[in-house]
């Protein structure tokens, strides 16, 4: 049975940072695509990172710069730093696993989601 538990989300003022991490079972990591996604009240679920097999990130626009993804296979946990954090970050944070052949930012495309973890940020 695949589980993927994200942790790490709060509360955090604008300008600081917060961690997430999404520990994840019944899969290799290795071997996966990882994704990170957010969602927002009214809004589409948004790619928000994403790590490959061979330790490749790609960020989305709105985070460029500021997030930074990574990952330790022998803990088969992938991280999410969020810096320099802003209110528009306000989101509920999902990791998510697609089966390796290429990595996307389609929500449909992965196979395998945790359950979210809030991140709210206050002015």
């Amino acid at each position: 049975q695949v589980q993927l538990v994200e942790s790490g989300g709060g509360s955090v003022q604008a300008g600081g940072s917060l961690r997430l991490s999404c520990a994840a079972s019944g899969l290799a990591i290795s071997t996966y695509c990882m994704g990170w996604f957010r969602q927002a009240p009214g809004k589409e679920r948004e790619g928000v990172a994403r790590i490959d097999p061979y330790g490749i990130t790609v960020y989305g626009d709105s985070v460029k710069g500021r997030f930074t993804s990574s990952k330790d296979n022998a803990k088969n946990t992938v991280y999410l730093q969020m810096n320099s954090v802003k209110t528009e970050d306000t989101a509920i944070y999902y990791c998510a696993a697609l089966r390796y052949r290429f990595c996307t930012f389609s929500p449909n495309d992965y196979n395998y989601w945790g359950q979210g973890t809030q991140v709210t940020v206050s002015s």
